[in-house]
């Protein structure tokens, strides 16, 4: 996606410890017309696989997840941080972040994963794929069949898909991958 790259590119900012920040586009003030372009461009990388429901976790991926439901007509359902007081059954799991350094306890209700799901996990990043991880879980607790996953941004330095394809995930979709954010310098993977 050549128009991610270039907003990468132009508008995102590099921090020490392999941090890219794409918050003035992507995860505080959003670009919603760039959001449409990249729901665009999932639907064409998984159009051959019979989703009927995608995942996200809050809450960084609901945008592109929210997007990419309203194109394909799909519910979206994202897994929360925080327990509400209404649900009562529900599959939880751990996942670590790495940007806060610190693990979540992340629940879905069973009544919105279950084994009738073909499901698709839409985040903004994959780094070290601690958050997918758990998405997997969660879907394996729930019997719920994952199709694949898509990021708008892979930080392949930090071999998150790797992590990802040993735990069996079938497909794996990145808009844009960074290879290397050494001396604060953005190095996108070339195709």
């Amino acid at each position: 996606m050549k128009v991610l790259e270039e907003r990468i590119l132009n508008e995102g900012r590099c921090f020490e410890g392999g941090i890219l920040k794409v918050d003035k586009f992507i995860n505080h003030q959003m670009d919603p017309y760039l959001m449409k372009q990249i729901g665009i461009e999932f639907i064409k990388r998984f159009a051959n696989e019979d989703i009927n429901k995608i995942i996200t976790i809050e809450a960084s991926g609901i945008a592109p997840a929210v997007m990419l439901g309203y194109l394909m007509e799909l519910p979206v359902v994202f897994a929360k941080k925080k327990k509400p007081s209404t649900m009562t059954d529900m599959l939880q799991t751990t996942v670590r972040s790495f940007t806060k350094q610190r693990d979540y306890n992340v629940i879905i209700s069973k009544e919105y994963l279950t084994a009738d799901d073909r499901v698709l996990f839409i985040d903004d990043f994959l780094a070290f794929g601690n958050t997918a991880k758990g998405i997997v879980d969660l879907c394996q607790q729930a019997g719920a069949q994952l199709l694949g996953m898509g990021f708008i941004i892979e930080k392949a330095f930090q071999h998150g898909r790797e992590a990802l394809l040993e735990l069996g995930v079938p497909r794996i979709e990145s808009l844009a991958i960074i290879e290397s954010l050494d001396n604060c310098e953005i190095k996108l993977k070339k195709d």
